[in-house]
């Protein structure tokens, strides 16, 4: 491979360090951020995300609680999961693990959030601060993108918002949680942004725009959509996707990106591991995000955690 290997981990671990002191000026004030996960079925994924979330807010000293429901839990369980939650006092932040069973509404539980414990931004009125450019919370993998792509640039000698003006940066997939806020963070930076989803696959239209980034990031939840041929030359290339893949042989499951990091490093400039790359950082911001939250929820200050260093306005 002769692309750079981002690397994601240390990262995280820069802004770890970071969170940890964050925690403990908060727990001089004698408040505790707490966060909970709500997971609905067996998705392998969402479980090894809940578990990697779990470690850390050990780690650093948060509350933490996992809400599991089984795949057939009907719609009404899964709400009253998260009113309850709404209610709890010791939790600071919710976040509600994709994906879910059909007979659970996305839409449905997103509305049911209090809109101060949505870390994600997915209710309705975090959506709408975070597309007028006044978010409470950015969301953490969207968020972890831009961080790891600014980090990225800087340490390459070139100037982020230089970069971005002249860039043509194209996101693949569409999800309320990545791909949506990945385009709204990529205007704010005056970046020319194409999206693209299973639409633009269907249409024929996809690789027409993934060989035309400068930036290409890829959330679509296909494992090994994007190869080599599907790239320019010199693009910088992040893999958002997380998918299982088990083994025939040996039945063992293994995580892989949407992108054919192999091929694809044989093209571009810079790319993203899986695991190794946006993931850890997310964990990390996510965790940012529910110390935000407490901090607004005690009225001890705006939640500048979450927007630190992605240089927008917050709305407190």
């Amino acid at each position: 491979m002769s692309a750079v290997l981002i690397d994601g981990r240390q990262y995280a671990a820069d802004l770890s360090a970071r969170l940890a002191d964050e925690v403990e000026e908060l727990a001089c004030t004698g408040e505790r951020p707490g966060l909970a996960t709500v997971v609905v079925g067996n998705s392998y994924p969402a479980h090894a995300y809940e578990r990697r979330v779990r470690r850390l807010a050990e780690r650093v000293g948060c509350h933490y609680v996992c809400e599991a429901l089984p795949g057939a839990a009907a719609e009404a369980d899964a709400l009253a999961v998260v009113g309850k939650l709404g209610a709890d006092p010791r939790i600071s932040g919710i976040l509600i693990l994709r994906p879910l069973p059909a007979q659970v509404s996305e839409a449905s539980l997103y509305r049911a959030l209090d809109p101060i414990k949505d870390i994600e931004s997915v209710h309705p009125i975090s959506a709408g601060l975070l597309a007028l450019g006044r978010p409470r919370y950015v969301p953490s993998t969207p968020a972890s993108v831009f961080h790891l792509l600014d980090r990225y640039l800087t340490e390459s000698g070139r100037d982020p918002a230089q970069t971005y003006r002249q860039s043509n940066l194209v996101v693949v997939g569409r999800s309320a949680n990545v791909g949506k806020p990945a385009l709204m963070l990529a205007m704010d930076r005056g970046a020319t942004v194409v999206s693209c989803d299973e639409h633009s696959h269907a249409a024929g239209l996809l690789f027409e725009h993934t060989t035309q980034a400068d930036i290409l990031i890829v959330a679509a939840g296909v494992a090994g959509l994007i190869r080599g041929k599907h790239v320019k030359q010199g693009v910088i290339a992040v893999d958002v996707g997380i998918n299982a893949i088990k083994d025939g042989d040996t039945g063992k499951v293994r995580l892989v990106g949407d992108i054919d990091t192999e091929d694809v490093a044989g093209r571009a400039e810079a790319i993203t591991p899986v695991p190794g790359g946006v993931g850890p950082i997310t964990d990390v911001w996510l965790l940012r995000n529910t110390v935000a939250a407490a901090r607004l929820a005690q009225g001890i200050g705006a939640a500048f955690p979450s927007t630190e260093g992605l240089q927008l306005p917050v709305i407190c």
